[in-house]
């Protein structure tokens, strides 16, 4: 096979709205960075009101993983939720996404009666070798429509690496 057609992980995105500042926002920090190991980026209401709240406010977490600890723990996500995705979580571009609806679910975490039980989104990027020419600085290009990652494509990388299922529910 081409090396410029393999599909790799280029991210993992794990994101926890809490709605409201406050103590929300800190357990979903503590959950976020129980499960990760990471620093946790706390997301906040830009320069208009988001649904009527104010400016510069907390509302969320997330942290983003690269490499091989992204590819482990979207292992233990993707087990989270048995290893089954539906098509409509894959978007046009080949990204996925899904929800954890507890965080208890995941394997190798244990209840926390501090927080409670909250859920998170987790969103996967995938990418070819050649992608970064659409990031760079100078001469940046568009990535050619043949080399683009279609849906498809994805949900046969996660049948692949993860063995996972990908089918509608009943």
């Amino acid at each position: 096979m081409n090396p410029m057609r393999e599909i790799r992980l280029e991210k993992l995105t794990l994101n926890m709205g809490a709605g409201e500042s406050g103590p929300k926002v800190e357990k979903s920090k503590t959950i976020l960075e129980k499960i990760t190991g990471k620093k946790v980026v706390i997301t906040k209401t830009h320069k208009r009101t988001t649904f009527g709240m104010a400016q510069k406010r907390d509302i969320g977490v997330r942290v983003t993983l690269r490499g091989k600890e992204a590819k482990d723990l979207l292992k233990r996500l993707l087990e989270a939720v048995e290893n089954r995705l539906k098509p409509s979580q894959f978007d046009a571009s080949g990204n996925f996404s899904f929800g954890v609806h507890e965080y208890i679910h995941i394997p190798g975490i244990k209840y926390d009666p501090d927080v409670g039980i909250l859920g998170m989104d987790v969103c996967v990027t995938l990418e070819r070798p050649g992608f970064r020419v659409k990031r760079k600085n100078t001469k940046s290009s568009k990535v050619g429509k043949k080399h683009k990652i279609t849906p498809a494509d994805a949900m046969e990388w996660v049948k692949k690496e993860f063995k996972g299922e990908v089918k509608e529910e009943e």
